[in-house]
């Protein structure tokens, strides 16, 4: 039996990792070693200078281990994976994460970067997305996906990214796989001055406006065009 271990980047108590947990239960065992809270956008990230709180977590999946943890969803793979389990996970699963992680936003993604920490340990590792409207789709197609990816082969440093399209059944498309990164932004950002203080200083805020344009044969455009996303990723080498 596969061993699997399963972290997010929206917290321990977000629906898409209970749900992400719920579909590969049929593949193996599962552990959940996930953030406390919300840990978005800290991309690959790991603590070195301060200890990592681990604590058991009461998991709304039957037959789950799991624990919350203080650090990063990247501390979380590498202290499951390297010490809580007690072995090497044969499987890393991150997400589902809320809303995409395709195109730029990929080399931010916290989802993104907890599966590069489990490719970076030799794991095979899988991070899945979704849009925001609806998770039909994810829900319909989800161990699907995991049967088709589980086994399929990745290189070195190398990750197997889903990106679900938040459309309704009826307007879902099919599955393209062999995607590439789009070098569009989903939300183009700029910063709004919201306080200027008489010793110069300012305080700025991030405002990003949704861009819905990609190039075909990318990530992007196909959850723009209602199809489930799977590209290969690299990290390193």
């Amino acid at each position: 039996m596969r061993n699997i271990l399963i972290t997010n980047d929206d917290g321990i108590q977000a629906d898409g990792l209970r749900r992400l947990a719920a579909a590969a239960a049929s593949f193996g065992q599962i552990w959940v070693v996930a953030p406390d809270t919300e840990r978005s956008a800290l991309s690959h990230g790991i603590t070195l200078r301060e200890p990592l709180e681990v604590l058991p977590y009461e998991f709304p999946v039957q037959g789950v281990r799991a624990f919350s943890c203080s650090g990063s969803p990247a501390d979380c793979v590498r202290v499951g994976g390297l010490s809580v389990m007690g072995a090497a996970p044969d499987l890393v699963l991150s997400g589902v994460n809320y809303n995409y992680n395709v195109a730029s936003d990929v080399q931010y993604s916290a989802t993104v970067g907890a599966a590069f920490e489990g490719a970076f340990q030799g794991w095979h590792s899988i991070a899945f997305s979704e849009g925001t409207d609806a998770h039909v789709v994810t829900d319909a197609y989800l161990e699907k996906v995991l049967e088709m990816l589980i086994d399929a082969p990745l290189g070195h440093g190398q990750i197997f990214n889903v990106n679900f399209p938040g459309c309704a059944l009826d307007e879902y498309r099919g599955i393209l796989e062999n995607r590439t990164v789009s070098k569009g932004m989903v939300f183009r950002d700029h910063y709004n001055m919201i306080e200027e203080r008489k010793d110069g200083g300012k305080r700025w805020m991030v405002e990003g406006v949704y861009t819905p344009e990609a190039e075909e044969g990318t990530d992007y455009r196909a959850v723009l065009d209602n199809y489930i996303s799977i590209g290969i990723v690299n990290n390193v080498g």
